[in-house]
């Protein structure tokens, strides 16, 4: 007998809204228990995930998709909508390279309406997309469905802001997972719910605003009088004065409550904004204690659990950032710690429990948390902020502005430059070396091992001006590392092999597979160390003693560290030849980090090819001849 009876039977969101509402929970029962077993065969997203599953289903119940809009914010959220909307057999290669990706995905499914990997986009876009229908003439539902943490970004707001003055037929669902914004859920509010989204309700408001419109002051003392009774018994205020129809909060986890109440929405002109309150890893006991530990998973047993890691396993960048920080932090009070609504994943949390008083957690906030970081900087305070590269993308105005114009000393510790793996291309930290080096008066940094990263991070931090050490995901060369708190010489580079007519000049992460490399072809290798400032020396050096230079880095070719090598030689009129490896002018696809960088060039076998198919070219163009086409 099928473990999912129910679920066996849906394969598009039309068989959904053919359900008889009373089978809801248990449709809603047996995706909860199939998501819990596909995740753990896969790893992913899960405690968000097991949170949305009733929402899920009742959107899908009620709104007439993919011709009503869903939009997700995140995409963390999103494993429910991927089973009902067909791709339930894609979920076993789940971020897999080839696979289902792990956020929505326009090119994936007609029912990802808009793609996302980043937060508090979903308003915005839904907003676009329902003033595209009144435009266009086509009669359709719009609805957004943000996190509570996503509202916390100023892009939120933003869209809220300008959706309350729009007219635009839209539908707004706050996901309050962590009770940060209303008091528990009850029958009480349950009843204002339906009550404040029924028609019986709206239509009496509507007739009594044509009547108060022949009293203007009657009419302003009827409109404090329900702001102020709402404000009483809900917690909608703020969302009424921006425009839109607050209704809630409800239990975002009783059907009995939420179909309903979407249903009546459906019909309700102009923006609505709909507060539904529900618990991360619901479902799932272990996930529902500690949701955090649950967010992002491995592989694991769902009868047992996430287990600890193996003893004596290397430590990742981000453990080795983590460490430094506690570190400095003992011998420097001057020093701040921040982060983007990040503290885990950033390796902050020991810090946060040390240094309670230095810590401060912005919330989904880059560009405040990077002026914020300036301000504490004009107070002679150090700030480091902690922050994925891919996040660093979103507050680029204010380093430019806020910090690099005023050559303030900032430390950035970026995470996670380079490929990712399985988050794929909206979190690959694949452009930092590109965006970072062309501004003034900033200092980037590439690590090759665990304890040059910790030196570096030393570096950084007595710089009197801005500075980034981008370090990558997950473990290092596994090298021993140096606890005192030493740096290195600033814009200075070193000599790891010794080699003939090439010399692969590397950039963090590349130095390993540039070595290997370097094995088989008998090139000199460079540990380039800093990007900007560039060790000219070193690669006029290096360019004299070889016939071809090979810049090697986890990043963007167009306007990488090689640019850099390339400006150098330039300057210099240097006749020396430069092949420049790095990631292609593509975004790269979800999969494994080995398989990827394999896959664009980046490890020994993709260096080696290189250089000898550049070689084989400079020999046929000496010769006066040219390599078989087709």
């Amino acid at each position: 007998m099928t473990r999912y009876p129910l679920l066996d039977t849906i394969s598009d969101p039309s068989q959904v809204r053919k359900l008889d509402r009373r089978q809801l929970p248990q449709l809603a029962d047996e995706l909860r228990a199939f998501l819990v077993e596909s995740v753990s065969r896969t790893g992913g997203h899960l405690s968000s995930n097991l949170g949305t599953v009733e929402l899920t289903v009742a959107l899908h119940h009620v709104f007439d998709t993919p011709h009503d809009r869903l939009v997700w914010d995140v995409g963390h959220q999103t494993y429910a909508h991927k089973v009902l909307t067909g791709r339930r057999a894609g979920m076993a290669k789940l971020r897999m390279h080839g696979g289902v990706s792990g956020f929505p995905k326009r090119s994936e499914s007609r029912y990802d309406t808009f793609g996302v990997g980043h937060s508090s986009t979903s308003i915005s876009a839904a907003l676009g997309m329902a003033l595209a229908a009144k435009i266009q003439g086509e009669s359709r539902k719009v609805v957004a469905i943000i996190g509570d943490g996503a509202m916390s970004a100023g892009q939120a707001f933003e869209a809220l802001n300008n959706a309350g003055v729009a007219d635009a037929d839209m539908l707004v669902i706050l996901n309050d997972n962590d009770m940060s914004i209303s008091p528990p859920v009850g029958a009480l509010n349950r009843y204002l719910a339906r009550l404040f989204s029924g028609s019986t309700f709206n239509a009496a408001r509507k007739a009594g605003e044509k009547i108060l419109d022949f009293s203007p002051s009657l009419r302003e003392f009827a409109k404090r009088a329900e702001e102020h009774v709402k404000g009483m018994l809900t917690p909608g205020t703020l969302f009424e004065e921006l425009g839109l129809n607050y209704i809630g909060p409800i239990d975002g986890h009783d059907l009995e409550s939420l179909v309903p109440t979407l249903q009546n929405l459906k019909h309700l002109k102009g923006p609505q904004f709909l507060h539904v309150i529900t618990k991360k890893g619901q479902g799932y006991k272990l996930a529902e204690v500690d949701p955090i530990l649950y967010h992002g998973v491995s592989k694991f047993k769902p009868e047992v659990g996430i287990a600890g890691g193996p003893s004596g396993a290397k430590p990742t960048y981000t453990q080795i950032f983590g460490d430094w920080l506690c570190d400095m932090a003992a011998a420097d009070s001057r020093l701040v710690g921040i982060t983007p609504a990040m503290r885990e994943g950033s390796g902050l949390l020991r810090f946060s429990e040390r240094y309670p008083e230095r810590y401060y957690d912005v919330g989904i906030a880059e560009q405040h948390a990077v002026t914020f970081a300036a301000g504490l900087a004009c107070e002679g305070l150090r700030p480091v902020l902690a922050i994925y590269s891919t996040f660093l993308q979103r507050a680029y105005d204010q380093l430019v502005h806020d910090v690099a114009l005023q050559s303030l000393p900032v430390v950035f510790a970026l995470d996670r430059g380079g490929l990712v793996g399985a988050d794929g291309p909206t979190h690959h930290g694949a452009f930092d070396i590109s965006f970072l080096t062309c501004i003034p008066n900033m200092v980037v940094m590439a690590p090759t091992d665990e304890n040059e990263c910790r030196k570096m991070l030393t570096t950084a931090y007595y710089l009197d001006s801005p500075s980034a050490v981008r370090y990558p995901r997950g473990t290092g060369p596994g090298v021993a590392v140096d606890k005192a708190l030493d740096g290195i010489p600033l814009g200075k580079g070193e000599i790891r092999r010794r080699g003939q007519e090439v010399a692969l000049l590397a950039f963090g992460s590349m130095l390993a597979p540039a070595l290997a490399a370097a094995e088989e072809i008998d090139a000199t290798v460079a540990n380039m160390r800093f990007v900007k400032p560039i060790d000219r020396e070193l690669i006029l050096a290096l360019a004299a003693e070889h016939s071809l230079l090979v810049s090697v880095e986890e990043n963007a070719v167009i306007g990488g560290a090689g640019s850099e090598v390339e400006r150098v030689l330039e300057e210099a009129v240097s006749p020396a030849r430069l092949l420049r490896l790095g990631i292609p002018d593509r975004f790269i696809e979800h999969g494994e980090q080995a398989l990827l960088l394999a896959e664009i060039g980046l490890d020994r076998d993709g260096i080696v090819g290189a250089v000898r198919a550049h070689q084989d070219m400079t020999v046929d163009a000496a010769q006066g001849t040219h390599p078989p086409t087709g």
